[in-house]
């Protein structure tokens, strides 16, 4: 039963265990219940969202750690990382479409490139490397858009 219930939790509602791109499933689940669900928030509350994102992180390492001796290491149906990953990618941003589908595709794109110094990142032992690359993607990713909302805000 505990099983069961890390591995819901690992896989966000077992979409972790679709079999063909669970990643990218489960980071579009997460920008549409964050765009749909979580009001625009103000700079006090992002940073809110940032506590509250490293605590958890800090509680699923070790069920991470747990799950990948069931599910192998770093599991394709381990995406709990991706929801907290993209979570980042869009913190301090406009609350829009547009930014939201920038974020997706960027965030994506350095989590399955994996563009050094992320990939050291996964490097990291139990659990921690499963996390911290995809946080380092949704950072890169955030950094890029809001450098670019700067140059071509008509885009966004």
């Amino acid at each position: 039963m505990l099983k069961f219930f890390r591995n819901l939790l690992v896989s966000v509602c077992f979409i972790g265990y679709f079999p063909i791109a669970s990643g990218t499933l489960t980071s579009i689940f997460t920008a549409a219940l964050y765009f749909f669900l979580i009001p625009p928030l103000s700079a006090a509350g992002n940073l809110l969202l940032i506590g509250i994102l490293l605590v958890a992180s800090l509680i699923f390492v070790p069920i991470i750690k747990s799950a990948e001796r069931d599910l192998g290491h770093d599991s394709r149906k381990i995406t709990i990382d991706e929801l907290i990953g993209f979570c980042f990618a869009v913190m301090f941003l406009p609350h829009t479409l547009m930014v939201f589908i920038y974020a997706l595709v960027l965030f994506r794109v350095f989590d399955i490139i994996k563009p050094t110094p992320i990939n050291q990142l996964q490097k990291l032992p139990h659990g921690w490397g499963v996390l911290a690359d995809d946080i380092a993607a949704g950072i890169c990713s955030n950094i890029i858009i809001q450098i670019l909302l700067i140059i071509f805000p008509q885009f966004f």
